[in-house]
Parts: structure tokens; sequence; C-alpha cells
């Protein structure tokens, strides 16, 4: 009895023990946290990998390009300028004198060698006709001289006299000519009176301004050309001149300058237009377009142009690799068509839509332009002149 009652306490301490050994062993495993997870996991799989997010693909920015016509087109040349007579002269007295007769108005048109005025003569003329008779009588008494000489009544001497006699009557008269012919006021050229600043009756003084004559066929422009354009101007070279009527008509450069104005560093031109009616008055408001040797170009709207990083005008281009470039351009006219311009290449595919939202070597999705972008720009800029 005694010896079993002695075994239970023992019995109850070694399971004790041996719950507590069970404990610590669970508690160093780490896997308190769940108990059946981890026993029903009996398939021995090993835990797949976390993969990392895929980066997001880049988004290229769309541009329209055009590959465009070329054409040969005039270099234009403007420049400001004003409308001159090709002549210009004021007619003024040789003589002192009474004006006997006006023979001109204002607006007359007169030929070269007609007579403008003509001063009181009555003592020219006298001595004029007392001239030529003398003139007369020595040519006659040269002839009797001559006459008698060749018959051997009167010696050779007196025929000296004689002839001498006959050039001294000759140069009076000349003399006296030339002193009427003073008395009368002609036109150098042919043209037409602008300004008349006498009147019948008046005395007037030698050198005294009687009229103004212009010749206004052909009228003349005049211009100043820069330093940097004046290589490209040549006589002979075709010109059109917009009037501030805004008429344009045609013409001909006829002289270009070959010493620059000294304040200004520009080279005076003058340009020659066809004026047969006079209806081109001198003096007016003249913008001078010249043409010069025609280059190879490409006519675009002008909202294609755009510039570079560093100010340069020029387009921008759609390279090979489909990479946006930069080329500078030469603006060669302004048309109401769009802007012609130079330096483009042969092959180029111009960026026609985005260009001012992508920049040099970027990579773009490049789509064909519509004509329609293009047609309604040009259409625009038409309007607009207008």
């Amino acid at each position: 009895m005694k010896a079993g009652i002695m075994a239970k306490p023992r019995f109850h301490t070694v399971a004790a023990f041996v719950v507590l050994a069970v404990s610590a062993a669970w508690v160093l495993t780490g896997e308190f946290s769940s108990i059946g997870s981890a026993a029903n996991d009996v398939s021995g799989d090993e835990p797949k990998p976390v993969q990392a997010e895929a980066a997001p693909e880049k988004v290229l920015r769309t541009v329209a390009v055009l590959k465009p016509d070329f054409i040969e087109h005039n270099r234009i040349i403007r420049i400001s300028g004003v409308t001159t007579p090709d002549k210009r002269t004021t007619l003024a007295t040789r003589s002192a004198g009474i004006l006997g007769e006006l023979k001109v108005k204002k607006g007359d048109t007169v030929q070269v060698g007609d007579a403008v005025l003509i001063l009181e003569a009555a003592e020219k003329q006298a001595m004029v006709d007392t001239a030529r008779a003398l003139l007369d009588q020595r040519e006659k008494e040269a002839e009797n001289i001559e006459r008698l000489v060749k018959e051997g009544i009167s010696p050779t001497t007196q025929s000296d006299s004689a002839r001498s006699a006959l050039a001294s009557a000759r140069s009076q008269l000349e003399t006296a000519q030339a002193e009427l012919d003073r008395l009368t006021v002609v036109a150098p050229f042919s043209g037409i009176i602008d300004q008349v600043m006498v009147e019948e009756g008046s005395w007037l003084p030698s050198g005294e301004a009687a009229a103004v004559l212009l010749q206004l066929d052909p009228v003349v422009a005049l211009g100043e050309v820069s330093e940097r354009e004046i290589s490209q101007v040549k006589v002979g070279s075709e010109a059109d001149v917009r009037l501030i009527s805004g008429d344009i008509v045609s013409g001909i450069v006829r002289h270009v300058s070959l010493e620059a104005t000294s304040g200004t560093r520009t080279f005076p031109i003058e340009v020659a237009i066809a004026n047969p009616d006079r209806k081109i008055p001198a003096g007016m408001t003249a913008e001078i377009m010249i043409k010069s040797e025609p280059v190879r170009a490409v006519q675009l709207p002008r909202s294609v142009v755009t510039l570079d990083a560093a100010g340069n005008l020029g387009l921008r281009i759609l390279n090979g690799d489909g990479t946006v470039g930069f080329v500078p351009i030469d603006l060669i006219d302004d048309s109401p068509s769009g802007l012609v311009l130079s330096g483009v290449p042969q092959d180029a595919r111009i960026i026609v839509a985005g260009q001012d939202l992508v920049s040099d070597g970027e990579t773009v999705n490049a789509v064909a332009a519509d004509n329609s972008l293009i047609t309604g720009a040009t259409g625009d800029m038409a309007e607009q002149s207008q």
C-alpha cells in the first residue's frame, strides 16, 4: 500500500518534465503562429519567389511629316524706294530782257528743241539783219574781185583782202545770231512742263529760273541695297515695284552704284519703269522687289518655321533613324501663299505638326501629314494678306 501510494507522485513529476521539454522545443522552432498550416503543408513544394513589377513603356510623341516639292524661285530683295523722273531740269534765261512771249503752261508736253519762252529782241534782231546785209555785200565784193583777178585786171592781194572781209562779215552775223538765240529758251529734251515761275511782260535777269521740265518716261525708282545683298543685284535684273497706291509695275535695274553711301553703308540703285501715259508720278513711295538668280527652294506655311536652342531660324526634320533633327534655312521670299525657303536637303522629311513640342535627337512616332494641314494654312495666309 505504501509502495503504491509513493509511486503516483513520481509519475506526475516525470510527466510535467516531459510537457515542459516539448513546449520549449516548440517555441524554439518559431512555428507557434499557425500550427495547423505547417501540419497541412505536406506537398513539399518550395515557396515561389516574389516577381518585380515591369517598368512602364515610354510613350513617343507623334509628329506629322511631309516630303516637300522643290521649285526654282528667284530670290527677292526688298528695299524701300521712291519714284523720280528720268530727267529733271530748271529752264533759265541766258540773257536779260523783258519776257515777250511765254509759249507754255503747266502740264504742257514739249519736244526737244521746242521754244518755251522768248525775250523781247528788237535790238538783237536789228543787229542780225545788219550783219546779214553786210555779209551779202562782202560776198558780192569777193565774187567780183575773184573774177577780176582771174582776168588779170586786179592783183591777187585784193583777192586776199576780199576773202578776209568776207570772213569778218560772216563772223559778225554768227555773233549777232547767237545773241538773238540767247533770248529764246528751248526744251533740252522731250517731257512735260511741271512748273512755270514767270509771267509775260516781266523783266528777267540773266539766269532767272523760268520753268521746270520733267521726263517721266521712263520713271525711275530709287533705292539703296545693303552690303550683304549688293552682290546679288546686277544691271539688267528684273524688278517689281509696288507703289503706295497698291499698283505693282515692272522695271529693269539700270544702274548699281559702285560706291556705298558713307552714312548708311548702302549702295544706291536705279530701276527704270516704262511710263508712256505718265500715270506714275515722281516722288511716290515705293517698295522695290529685285529678282536675283533663281535658286532651288520649297514653299511652306509660316507655321512650319521654328527656332533651335541658339535662336536660329530653321525647320525640324525627321532623320533616317526616326529621331528629330534641325536644318537652318534661308528666307527667299514671303508670298501670300507661304514662305519660300532655301537650304532644305533634297531628301528631307519636314515635321509640319508638333515641331515645337520635340527637341533635337528625340525619337518620335512619325505619321504622314494631312495635305489639308498645309493647304489650309496657306489658304489662311492668303486670306490674311488680302
